[in-house]
């Protein structure tokens, strides 16, 4: 066989296809009459096979620029993706960010809203507390000049009271001795009436009687009067 002239197989072995891309590319040679071998095999001139070499290199090359535009668009793509990916990690760090600040920012101002009330409760709660001091010490002093008051009236009570003392002392004096003097009088007694001159009758002596009772009586009520006063005086000044 000469070198020149190829099967199918050989080339397709030669440039690293299948029968089927070769057979293919047959198809579309210029001339239409193909040389056999004895086996009826289909033999390729030099020309053919050139021919059939380059349209595969042809197809090769697009092949491999298709190739490479589709990895220059895959990595268009990825780093695209990638910096989308970025981006959006930024953005979502950034917003991430602002979200914090502005979670940061409420509490600040809620504690400040917070201490502000506080701050203002306590000042509310010392003004009302001295309002009450004030208003208790405005009542004491009242109760104060009341209490003078009464100190004053008590003392004037007490001197009139002392007063009476004085003059029931006095009056209970005098009702002592016109009792010592009634009782110093000399009584007749029953049943020698006529005998004694200048005796007094039964209804007189039976008056005088009475008379004593009567001063005893009041002196022992003045007495206790006394007593109660004392006592009463007593419990005050305690």
């Amino acid at each position: 066989m000469s070198e020149n002239l190829k099967t199918i197989k050989e080339l397709a072995d030669e440039l690293g296809i299948t029968k089927q891309t070769v057979q293919y590319h047959i198809k579309n040679l210029p001339s239409k009459i193909r040389n056999k071998n004895s086996r009826g095999a289909i033999l390729l001139t030099k020309e053919e096979q050139n021919f059939i070499k380059s349209r595969v290199n042809k197809q090769s090359d697009r092949e491999q620029s298709d190739r490479e535009q589709s990895d220059r668009e895959q990595s268009d793509r990825e780093q695209s993706d990638r910096e989308q990916s970025d981006r959006e990690q930024s953005d979502r760090e950034q917003s991430d960010r602002e979200q914090s600040d502005r979670e940061q920012s409420d509490r600040e101002q809620s504690d400040r809203e917070q201490s502000d009330r506080e701050q203002s409760d306590r000042e509310q709660f010392y003004l009302e507390k001295i309002k009450i001091q004030e208003e208790q010490i405005e009542d004491f002093k009242e109760q104060r000049i009341e209490l003078r008051e009464q100190v004053k009236h008590l003392g004037v009570l007490l001197d009139q009271q002392q007063r009476l003392a004085l003059q029931d002392k006095k009056l209970l004096e005098e009702y002592k001795a016109e009792n010592d003097s009634l009782k110093a009088l000399k009584i007749p007694a029953e049943g020698s009436q006529a005998e004694q001159p200048g005796n007094q009758p039964q209804a007189e002596l039976e008056a005088l009687k009475s008379e004593i009772k009567a001063l005893n009586d009041k002196i022992k009520g003045q007495e206790e009067l006394n007593n109660q006063v004392s006592k009463k005086w007593y419990q005050f000044w305690k």
